[in-house]
């Protein structure tokens, strides 16, 4: 174990960066209908003012959370709403970091993909040569990472053992091992959302580099982007000082058991460095070129549907060519929005931390204020 610790960490530190740099002519910036250039023109202003407008309204139905939207690299519009610790009355801020929930999955399918470029892992590779004990021989990594495997949601059945107040993800490994829950479909035939899926793939990031998945998210995901606000938040250890509490109502959400399972869940960041993470992805700066045009491929190939799921991605398709990579969240008070429009350069994120489906609609009403003659199609998680 130790040895592949060292092999890994030499493999990493000694890696300044990839060679395959991203074409000057990609993504092509031309779907926004708004010039953010001049911030004193008074179209720009009237934008701002009608962003204000729009969050003044959803303070008021109770939203409380932050809200950044970026073009071309540069911060256009950040807000900071309501408490991150209502008892307390400590304010959401720039240091507030809350749960990603499901918006944590593209960051697991980033480290897969890291190790994969490493050439440490390929990603369709059966399951088993990774978790020997897994019981579906049938079923690859690139299946769990695009929702293909069949594997029942974990949250539904499992349950932490007596005299354990956490699951952890060998738990997780460990039950489908000795259970062998039916699959609801054979491996690659169709497409069912399943934290499972997740769980599993940081598992696997566990077992191809020998470090703990925290250690190696922090380490090689997150410091490398600058992301010095994004932790694996881990219940048993410490609670960080700027970790919002969750909401629904005025009731304050408790860890529960599943909160000590990483990979679909449990990544707390902040705006800021949600965007740290979508810039990254116009470069190589983690990943190759042709690794990222991967993950945002399509899978499913539905005919006639706008929607899809790549690698670790949710993904929206129009036929006037705008294409739209995202992923929203969804865990105990906790609500998420991830949006980019990757033709554009041009993304929309929204954290929370008390409870609403409202905020699923909240992209689309930004959207249409920048470009009102667009009619854009939203689905919430």
């Amino acid at each position: 174990m130790k040895l592949r610790v060292l092999l890994i960490l030499t493999l990493f530190i000694g890696s300044i960066g990839f060679s395959e740099a991203a074409p000057d002519n990609v993504p092509a910036f031309d779907r926004i209908a708004f010039n953010f250039d001049n911030t004193n023109s008074p179209e720009y202003r009237n934008l701002m003012r009608q962003i204000d407008s729009l969050y003044d309204v959803e303070a008021a139905k109770g939203f409380h959370g932050s809200v950044l939207i970026g073009y071309k690299g540069k911060i256009i519009y950040e807000r900071y709403i309501g408490y991150s610790d209502i008892a307390k009355k400590i304010k959401w801020s720039p240091r507030t970091i809350s749960q990603l929930a499901s918006t944590s999955k593209p960051l697991t399918s980033a480290a897969i993909l890291v190790l994969a470029d490493k050439g440490l892992i390929n990603i369709d590779d059966p399951v088993t040569k990774h978790l020997p004990t897994f019981p579906y021989k049938n079923i690859s990594v690139r299946m769990l990472l695009c929702h293909r495997s069949g594997l029942r949601d974990y949250i539904d059945f499992a349950t932490a053992k007596p005299g354990k107040k956490y699951l952890d993800n060998e738990d997780i490994v460990e039950l489908f091992a000795t259970k062998k829950p039916s699959l609801r479909f054979t491996p690659n035939t169709n497409f069912k959302y399943s934290n499972t899926n997740y769980a599993l793939l940081a598992s696997i990031v566990e077992s191809v580099s020998g470090m703990k998945f925290k250690y190696f998210m922090e380490r090689f995901v997150f410091k490398k982007l600058g992301m010095n606000q994004t932790i694996v938040h881990d219940p048993n250890l410490y609670s960080p000082s700027f970790k919002a509490k969750s909401y629904k109502g005025g009731r304050h959400y408790k860890d529960m058991s599943h909160d000590g399972v990483f990979g679909a869940y449990g990544v707390y960041s902040s705006v800021r460095d949600m965007y740290k993470w979508d810039q990254s992805l116009y470069s190589n700066k983690l990943l190759k070129w042709s690794t990222i045009n991967a993950a945002f491929r399509p899978n499913n190939n539905k005919a006639g549907s706008q929607r899809d799921y790549g690698l670790g991605w949710r993904m929206l398709f129009y036929p006037n060519g705008t294409k739209v990579v995202y992923h929203n969240g969804w865990w105990h008070g906790n609500n998420t929005c991830f949006y980019r429009f990757i033709k554009d350069n041009f993304s929309i994120i929204v954290l929370g931390n008390k409870y609403s489906m409202n905020i699923y609609k909240q992209p689309k009403k930004i959207f249409k204020l920048i470009n009102p003659e667009e009619e854009m199609d939203f689905k919430m998680k």
